[in-house]
C-alpha cells in the first residue's frame, strides 16, 4: 500500500509542495464532515475513505483509494438522511431508535441490491462493483470511478438538444437488457433519469450508482428521491403500485427527452392533462413504430402502462408479431391542437367528439343511477318503508371512518354523510397514524343512530415533535431534566476526561445525538456524551 500521506485524498496522486494538491487544487487540511467518516479510514484492510461526493436520500457516496490494487474506487456507505448520524470520533453509524427496526431492513435492501449489481458484471450498462461488505453497523459497496459523462450534460452540449432515434437506439437499448436483469432479481431501479445513465469512454451507457427502490417511494422513511418528469406516477400515489413499468415510464421519458429535447410533464400534472408536445417538426422525424412505443410506455396509470421490458423493447424494435397483438391505446401526444406525428387523422375529430359526448353522458346516467340506489338504500337501513317513516324518527347506520384512510375533507365533503349526522372534528397527536388521517370516531361503526346525533371524528395531526436543545456543558442531571421535559428518553455513554472538564458533565461539542437544532418525536432517544472521572497513572508502591 502506498503512503497514505503523500497522497491527496481527491484525486490520490502524489502531494509534493504541501497539502494543496499540484494536479487537482485541493487543500488536504480540511476534513470531511464529523457526521461522515474522517478521510483516510482504512476499510477491510484495503479501502481508504477520501472526499465526501454526495449524500443522497439513502447513502453518502466517498471517493476512495483501494490500496491493494492501486485503484479508484467509489464507496458507497448505507447512511439514510434523517434516520442515522454518527458521533466525532466513532466510526460507527449512530441509528434513531425510533427506525432501529426500519434500518434492518433497509440494510437487508442495500445489501440484495449491491450483491446483485456485483453478480451482473458481464451486462454491459452495469458499473461494475468489486466488493460489498459490512462495517461500522452499516454496509459499504465499493464501486468503480468511471469517467464519464451524464446523458443530460451530452444533451445540453449538443447543439439542437437532442438526437436521432438511431442515436439513442444504438445508446440505450442495451440498458433495457440490465433492467430487465434487475427486474428478475425483484429489484425495481425507481430513478432512471438522463442525469442517471452515463456515457462513459469506453463507448457504453451505465447505470450510475443508484439508491434503493425505498429511497423512489413517497410512502417510505426514506427522504423521497424525485425526478421530475421521470419518476413515475405510483411513486407519488400510493394507491398504485411500484413495479417494472415505474422503470418503463422512467426509460421511455429519457427517450422522450433525447428525441424533443424537453423534459417531459411531471406524471402529476399529467393526471389533470395526458398530454405531451412534440413539435411537427421533430415527430415527422421520429418512426411511428417508437411513437407509439413511447405512448404504450409513458401511459400515467401503471395498469394501462406496457407490463414488462421485453414487451417494450420489441415494440421499440417494431418487432411484428408485437405490432399485430398492439391494441391502439388513446393519442397522447399533440402540438397545440393538431396531431404531433404522422397518420392523424383531423377527418376524425367530429367522430370523436360525439363519442367523448356520448361516453360523457352515460358516466352522468350512471352515477345518478348509483346516487338513487345509495339514497334509496340508506333510508330503508331500519328496514322500514320510507313512506311510514318519519323524518324524527330515521336512523342511519354510522359508517367506518378510521379504517378506510379518509381524510377531513373527505368527510366534509361527502353530501350524504353530513345530512345524516352531525360531524365535528379534534385534532391529536399519533405516532402511528399519518398526519391528517382519521383515526379515531366517536360512535362504534355499525351502530345505528338517529339523524342529526353528534359524531365526533378525531384527525392525527402526526407525530408530536421537539427539538432538541444545546444541553452541552450542563451536568447530567440537569441535561436529563431538560430533555425529559419535552419527552425525550436519554442514554448516556462515558467518554475520557483528561482532567479538562468537570466529571459528569455533558460533552460541549458534538456531544449530542441527534445533534441540537434537530426535530425529533416524542419518545425518541437523545444520546449524551458525559465525562468521566478524571484518569490518572498511579505509581507503584515501593516495597523496600
Amino acid at each position: 500500500m502506498r503512503e497514505l500521506d503523500n497522497l491527496c485524498v481527491n484525486c490520490w496522486g502524489e502531494l509534493t509542495e504541501g497539502s494543496v494538491c499540484g494536479y487537482c487544487g485541493y487543500d488536504n487540511d480540511l476534513d470531511n464532515d464529523t457526521m461522515y467518516l474522517p478521510k483516510k479510514t482504512i476499510l477491510e484492510d484495503k479501502y481508504i475513505i477520501g472526499t465526501v461526493q454526495k449524500h443522497e436520500s439513502d447513502a453518502v457516496t466517498y471517493l476512495g483509494y483501494d490500496g491493494q490494487l492501486d485503484r479508484l474506487v467509489l464507496i458507497r456507505e448505507l447512511y439514510p438522511k434523517g434516520l442515522a448520524n454518527r458521533l466525532e470520533g466513532n466510526l460507527e453509524l449512530h441509528i434513531r431508535q425510533r427506525y432501529v427496526g426500519e434500518f434492518e431492513k433497509l440494510k437487508q435492501a442495500f445489501y440484495r441490491l449491491w450483491t446483485n449489481l456485483e453478480k451482473m458484471h458481464s451486462l454491459s450498462a452495469v458499473t461494475p462493483v468489486y466488493d460489498v461488505f459490512e462495517a461500522n453497523s452499516t454496509v459499504y459497496a465499493v464501486i468503480e470511478d468511471m469517467d464519464c459523462i451524464s446523458l443530460r450534460d451530452y444533451l445540453l452540449r449538443n447543439e439542437a438538444g437532442y438526437i436521432p432515434w438511431e442515436n439513442i437506439r444504438v445508446m440505450l437499448m442495451p440498458v433495457l437488457t440490465t433492467l430487465e436483469a434487475l427486474h428478475s432479481n425483484g429489484i425495481v431501479h425507481g430513478s432512471v433519469s438522463p442525469d442517471n445513465l452515463l456515457l462513459c469512454r469506453d463507448g457504453k451507457v451505465r447505470l450510475a450508482p443508484f439508491p434503493i427502490t425505498q429511497a423512489c417511494d413517497s410512502a417510505s422513511v426514506l427522504e423521497f428521491t424525485e425526478n421530475e418528469g421521470y419518476t413515475a406516477l405510483e411513486q407519488y400515489d400510493n394507491s398504485h403500485k411500484i413495479c417494472a413499468a415505474t422503470d418503463i415510464y422512467s426509460f421511455a421519458a429519457c427517450i422522450y427527452r433525447a428525441l424533443v429535447g424537453t423534459n417531459p410533464p411531471s406524471a402529476v400534472s399529467r393526471e389533470a392533462n395526458d398530454k405531451l408536445m412534440i413539435p411537427n417538426t421533430i415527430a415527422e422525424n421520429i418512426p411511428i413504430h417508437v411513437i407509439k412505443a413511447l405512448v404504450s410506455g409513458l401511459q400515467v396509470y401503471p395498469e394501462k402502462r406496457v407490463k414488462n421490458i421485453a414487451i417494450f423493447r420489441e415494440l421499440l424494435d417494431a418487432a411484428p408479431a408485437v405490432q399485430a397483438k398492439t391494441i391502439p391505446q388513446e393519442d397522447i401526444y399533440q402540438e397545440g391542437a393538431k396531431g404531433g406525428y404522422p397518420d392523424y387523422d383531423e377527418s376524425n375529430k367530429g367522430e370523436k367528439k360525439k363519442r367523448i359526448i356520448a361516453i360523457v353522458l352515460a358516466v352522468l346516467v350512471v352515477i345518478a343511477i348509483g346516487a338513487t340506489v345509495y339514497v334509496v338504500r340508506a333510508l330503508k337501513t331500519d328496514n322500514t318503508p320510507v313512506e311510514n317513516t318519519s323524518a324524527a324518527l330515521e336512523t342511519f347506520e354510522v359508517p367506518n371512518f378510521v379504517n378506510n384512510g379518509l381524510t377531513q375533507s373527505e368527510v366534509q365533503n361527502n353530501g350524504a354523510w353530513n345530512d345524516q349526522f352531525k360531524i365535528s372534528f379534534q385534532g391529536e397527536y399519533s405516532a402511528d397514524t399519518e398526519e391528517g388521517i382519521i383515526f379515531k370516531q366517536s360512535i362504534e361503526a355499525g351502530t345505528k343512530i338517529p339523524k342529526g346525533s353528534d359524531i365526533v371524528l378525531t384527525v392525527s395531526k402526526g407525530v408530536q415533535s421537539e427539538t432538541v436543545p444545546n444541553v452541552g456543558g450542563l451536568s447530567l442531571d440537569e441535561a436529563k431534566k431538560k430533555l425529559e421535559e419535552l419527552g425525550f428518553k436519554v442514554r448516556t455513554v462515558e467518554v475520557y476526561n483528561d482532567g479538562n472538564y468537570t466529571p459528569g458533565n455533558v460533552k460541549a461539542l458534538t456531544g449530542i445525538a441527534p445533534e441540537p437544532g434537530s426535530v425529533l418525536a416524542v419518545g425518541e432517544e437523545v444520546l449524551l456524551q458525559v465525562y468521566g472521572e478524571k484518569e490518572t497513572t498511579t505509581a507503584p508502591q515501593d516495597n523496600d
